[in-house]
């Protein structure tokens, strides 16, 4: 009689703790899609750039922010904070993937934010890709109307 009390004990426990790790499992996965935290976070980081506009990856892992004087942006979700990088103008590579939904983008200043990222539509990552280019642009535009 006592093993089978031990045993109902010991079963309650397990499914118990089967169903707290699912709930966390849960909460994580909703919190890694909270573009409201990462427009907070790249904020604080940045405190005097506004942001314009945003494009959130299929998976939730990275955000791209287009900034009000065509600067763009990319923040990284790191489970329980977002990483934010600003993009330097002309320091970066963007490569289209087969799919019209993906790019593979390389940071030439900071390597360890390379990755290929794929958007819920083609034309978000078409206008990820756009932003990349006008940030890369500018400052050749700059310069020329400096020189005039």
């Amino acid at each position: 009689m006592a093993l089978a009390i031990w045993a109902i004990i010991g079963l309650l426990v397990i499914l118990i703790a089967y169903y707290a790790t699912r709930m966390a499992r849960e909460r994580e996965d909703a919190d890694r899609h909270d573009p409201s935290m990462a427009i907070l976070e790249f904020g604080r980081a940045y405190p005097t750039e506004a942001i314009r506009n945003l494009h959130e990856t299929a998976d939730g892992s990275a955000i791209f922010v287009r900034l009000h004087d065509n600067k763009a942006g990319i923040m990284r979700n790191r489970r329980s904070h977002y990483a934010c990088h600003l993009i330097q103008p002309g320091r970066v590579r963007v490569t289209p993937m087969e799919s019209d939904r993906g790019l593979t983008i390389q940071f030439l200043d900071a390597p360890g934010q390379d990755d290929s990222f794929v958007f819920s539509t083609a034309q978000e990552a078409a206008e990820v890709s756009l932003w990349l280019l006008g940030n890369y642009v500018a400052p050749e535009l700059q310069q020329l109307e400096e020189s005039r």
